[in-house]
């Protein structure tokens, strides 16, 4: 995986450690909350986490006694260098690749200041401008959370990953049809140039779309051995692909090929949650934006087909959602931020509370588990001696009322809080 996600923002190193003074603070590995903590940072890492006791004299202390201090919150499905959703179908299209990058990085600083720290981008239509987001932010050029990213959708020619509906006339870009392929022999190679330019992981289109003109969500698009194809070139990679499946049988091809987390499992059926727990598959299921599709996507004039596709997986998935959450699937912390506003992450918490989890679960969906989803269980993830010293502290107490994390936090990336 690209060295870039462990560098971040890239703070800078100072001899001197910092000490944050926590009135309460959720230890998400132990899934409790313990009051008044001493967490001690140096060169941007935690070195130390233990009872509150005054520091040395003159030592700089973050004052975060009044508030409740948590591990940086990871979003595992986010599309930050896009345009985001909207009536025009074509407006990704009509947008270049350097104002993509630039949406990219307005979309990576409110991300950050809404509290989360690192996301997994899964994909964006201008190809690789996820990777110059990555970079900037690593970079120190730009504001942002530690990115692992994409670069585009591994997806059949017209399928769920592709730009559709456009008007007459209206050419898709190459630079948006990076990873088009069919036969698996093609997606070995789409998938290998990915890697070369600097992807963290793969994301394949395994079933239709909501958000896609022409596709179904519940057709399988993507073949077994296609999916394996992939899986095959990650694993040389020492990375891994996750996949778009809304469909119940797409899902199960997806797992059997070696998929290591399913996005939105919209209609997921009993076998499937079975096959999931049995072969440890995670399950990001964004069960928050069907309210916001509805309703926003109905006043501004959406296409009637996302409409109609939103309003017959919306409750079916948070149904699922809820049989996963009892059967004991993992369950990773994923929105689809960029079809709403990026920024309102948070919003997804109390529903997946809504809808079965207990708020530490839910923030350990966000924490723990994300950063285990993503093979950076040592690096972020927890208030732990090691890891980063990304953390964010609120007003209240989120295991009383989730919802506390809507609000706007405090936020240190590195240990440099941002401004």
């Amino acid at each position: 995986m690209a060295l870039l996600l462990q560098i971040g923002l890239a703070p800078r190193v100072c001899a001197q450690d910092v000490y944050v003074h926590a009135g309460r603070m959720i230890d998400v590995l132990a899934g409790q909350m313990l009051d008044d903590r001493r967490i001690t940072i140096r060169a941007g890492r935690i070195v130390d986490v233990g009872p509150w006791t005054l520091p040395p004299p003159g030592s700089r202390v973050i004052d975060w006694s009044e508030r409740t201090v948590l591990p940086g919150l990871i979003d595992l499905h986010t599309h930050i260098a896009d345009t985001g959703t909207s009536s025009d179908v074509a407006l990704p299209v009509k947008t270049g690749p350097a104002e993509t990058a630039l949406l990219g990085a307005r979309n990576a600083r409110l991300t950050l200041k809404a509290g989360f720290t690192t996301v997994r981008d899964v994909g964006t239509y201008r190809g690789l401008t996820d990777v110059v987001v990555r970079d900037g932010i690593a970079q120190g050029l730009i504001p942002g959370p530690r990115m692992a990213v994409a670069g585009a959708y591994l997806t059949i020619p017209g399928g769920g990953g592709e730009i559709t509906g456009l008007p007459a006339g209206m050419a898709v870009p190459p630079d948006m049809r990076l990873g088009v392929a069919r036969g698996a022999a093609q997606v070995r190679e789409k998938a290998e140039a990915l890697f070369t330019a600097g992807v963290d992981h793969l994301k394949i289109i395994g079933t239709g779309a909501v958000l896609a003109i022409g596709t179904e969500p519940g057709t399988e698009e993507m073949t077994g051995e296609e999916i394996a194809a992939a899986v095959a070139v990650a694993r040389a990679h020492d990375s891994y692909v996750t996949v778009h499946a809304h469909g119940a049988e797409g899902i199960k091809t997806a797992i059997r090929a070696g998929a290591r987390s399913i996005e939105h499992a919209s209609l997921i059926d009993d076998a499937a949650i079975t096959l999931a727990k049995a072969r440890g598959v995670w399950l990001v299921m964004d069960i928050y934006n069907g309210d916001y599709i509805d309703a926003v996507g109905t006043q501004e004039g959406w296409p009637a087909e996302y409409l109609r596709k939103n309003r017959e997986t919306t409750q079916a998935q948070r149904d699922g959602f809820a049989k996963a959450v009892k059967a004991g699937v993992r369950i990773g912390f994923g929105t689809d931020a960029g079809v709403y506003p990026h920024g309102l992450n948070a919003r997804q918490f109390a529903y997946m509370v809504r809808h079965g989890m207990t708020a530490m679960q839910a923030i350990q969906a966000a924490t723990s588990s994300a950063a285990a989803l993503m093979g950076r269980s040592d690096d972020i993830g927890a208030i732990a001696a090691g890891r980063y010293a990304d953390l964010i502290a609120v007003d209240g107490d989120p295991l009383v009322d989730i919802r506390v994390l809507e609000k706007q936090p405090l936020v240190m990336l590195g240990g440099q809080v941002i401004p």
